[in-house]
């Protein structure tokens, strides 16, 4: 198939507008889903065998170490597919508390010749109601092929003085249908929002969601559910380690590193386009910063490791430089969906788990 892929799919795809793609792309895995037993089907042959160990993360077993990073299924419409393929998780949104359509067209812009992506989609999805509701239709937590985590970030119309507010909404509403929850406070697309990677407002935004997590828990409204904070590659050093030491006091389950980048280097300099890189110049970006949260953790914080995976190599990498499982979007978009099944053979490999 990633012959078939390469010769065939991706040079029809590439001819049309990038979103445009990705719409037939999501209309195509829903058909797929909806057809019984046919992503379990084709799983048997791209997941690892069963004799594969799976991997323990924050409390949530994979049965490998590659997922599908947070962009590609806003709404949950179609993430079950994706197991097919060898994926071992997929996170969906990102989601809002509010329903909103993004920013205006175009927003996503392909840069082959770099395996890279710009975008600047701005959050456009249903909204939290609207997608718990569907996710509740759905296999639930302990009834998957494959973990689901859900990512949710701030809606446009929130200011950021009800920010914490925003997202408490959302976790009320999507927590019981993830295996995990992601807190996106890096995506470049929403006005404001990565100033909520400030130290006072990151504390207070994460001590609340922290603290509704608890409440769940002892109340007997809800499990428990690991949460991750995602954050962006162009922090400096001195505001990773004040973001470090807040999950460290907040007891916070894991890091996802890192979202797309702003910055304008080499090739991109001239590039005027607003909107966050994603893929390959975003590679060694997010290696090094993983690799600073694992030092600064001494490897005790779980890293879920993205940006720049082309390759079973380029997953290696963020590996061993100490994160504990992986995700791709952009690498996808140009080597194929069986991009998951080449990562994941390699990546058992290497760590011993098959």
């Amino acid at each position: 198939m990633g012959a078939v892929y390469k010769n065939l799919l991706k040079p029809l795809f590439f001819k049309l507008d990038p979103e445009r793609a990705h719409e037939l792309t999501v209309d195509s895995l829903r058909v797929m889903r909806a057809i019984p037993g046919l992503s379990r089907f084709l799983g048997v042959f791209n997941q690892l065998p069963s004799a594969a160990k799976p991997v323990e993360v924050f409390g949530v077993s994979f049965p490998n170490r590659i997922g599908l990073a947070a962009g590609f299924d806003k709404n949950a419409v179609c993430w079950e597919a994706f197991e097919a393929f060898g994926f071992g998780h997929v996170e969906i949104g990102t989601v809002t508390y509010k329903a909103q359509p993004g920013n205006p067209r175009p927003r996503l812009f392909r840069y082959p010749q770099h395996d890279a992506v710009l975008n600047r989609m701005g959050f456009n999805n249903h909204g939290a109601q609207f997608v718990a509701a569907r996710l509740a239709k759905q296999p639930g937590p302990g009834e998957r092929r494959i973990p689901l985590g859900v990512n949710i970030g701030k809606s446009k119309v929130a200011p950021l003085d009800k920010a914490v507010e925003d997202y408490l909404g959302s976790f009320a509403l999507l927590a019981d249908h993830a295996d995990y929850v992601a807190i996106n406070v890096s995506s470049p697309n929403t006005p404001d929002l990565r100033k909520l990677q400030e130290e006072s407002r990151l504390r207070e935004l994460l001590g609340e969601l922290v603290a509704a997590n608890a409440a769940r828990e002892a109340s007997k409204a809800g499990s428990r559910k690991p949460i991750l904070l995602k954050i962006a590659p162009d922090l400096t050093d001195g505001q990773v380690d004040d973001i470090v030491q807040i999950l460290h006091d907040l007891k916070l389950d894991g890091i996802i590193a890192t979202n797309t980048t702003m910055a304008r280097e080499g090739p991109f300099e001239e590039i005027n386009q607003a909107g966050g890189i994603s893929g390959r110049p975003v590679c060694e970006m997010s290696t090094k910063m993983i690799a600073r949260i694992a030092k600064l953790t001494e490897g005790k914080l779980p890293i879920v490791g993205v940006g720049g995976i082309t390759d079973p190599d380029t997953a290696a990498e963020k590996l061993d430089a100490g994160a504990s499982i992986v995700q791709v979007y952009s690498g996808m978009i140009f080597e194929g969906p069986l991009i998951a099944k080449r990562v994941a053979k390699r990546l058992a490999a290497d760590s011993g788990d098959l």
